[in-house]
């Protein structure tokens, strides 16, 4: 797994920060500075900075959806039981059926030749 910050390739300790200048930022056409907000403007948020709790989330939600995932391939696997059961039902009653039809015939055809 290449994606940072999951249980195979945890992203580093702590919030990565960097701080912006006005020489960092950006202008627009009329000259203004674009992303130069006040720090009381942007929205602060704790962070989880134990990777092993804040990666348990995750692994969770991974196995959850593993579970639906084998529990969705089961369910597949038993329909396809199933139709394949009634299928061979109807088959076999279909067999019977012609092999009766063919026999029906056979009589006639014996009594037709034997009069």
């Amino acid at each position: 797994m290449s994606t940072p910050g999951t249980i195979g390739r945890p992203a580093p300790h702590g919030p990565v920060t960097t701080q912006m200048t006005l020489t960092d930022t950006l202008t627009d056409q009329a000259g203004a500075v674009i992303g130069a907000e006040p720090d009381a403007a942007l929205p602060r948020r704790k962070q989880n900075r134990n990777r092993t709790l804040h990666l348990i989330q995750e692994a969770l939600a991974r196995s959850q959806m593993e579970d639906r995932i084998r529990e969705a391939a089961n369910q597949r696997k038993a329909h396809r039981l199933i139709l394949a059961h009634r299928l061979q039902r109807r088959s076999r009653r279909l067999h019977r059926r012609a092999e009766l039809a063919s026999q029906r015939a056979r009589r006639a055809l014996a009594q037709a030749l034997t009069t």
